[in-house]
């Protein structure tokens, strides 16, 4: 149960599921904890703020380059 809250709280749903997200402590712990569930690698991309839904969609916002990201794969 707790590492499935675990990749919930990466943002990963369902098999197959990638993200990017920040290099950070608490990210790298949490993956740590999952790390047979998961692959990690650094890509050079910046991760992407959400917006919160609304009725009406949004176009997709680019991503700026940047060093020492993490990209997530729910394998």
């Amino acid at each position: 149960m707790r590492q499935k809250r675990t990749i919930q709280g990466l943002g990963l749903k369902k098999l197959g599921d990638e993200r990017v997200l920040q290099d950070t402590a608490a990210v790298r712990g949490m993956v740590f904890h999952v790390q047979h569930l998961v692959r990690a690698e650094v890509v050079p991309e910046e991760p992407v703020l959400r917006k919160r839904r609304s009725s009406s969609p949004t176009p997709p916002a680019q991503a700026a380059v940047e060093q020492g990201k993490k990209a997530l794969v729910n394998s």
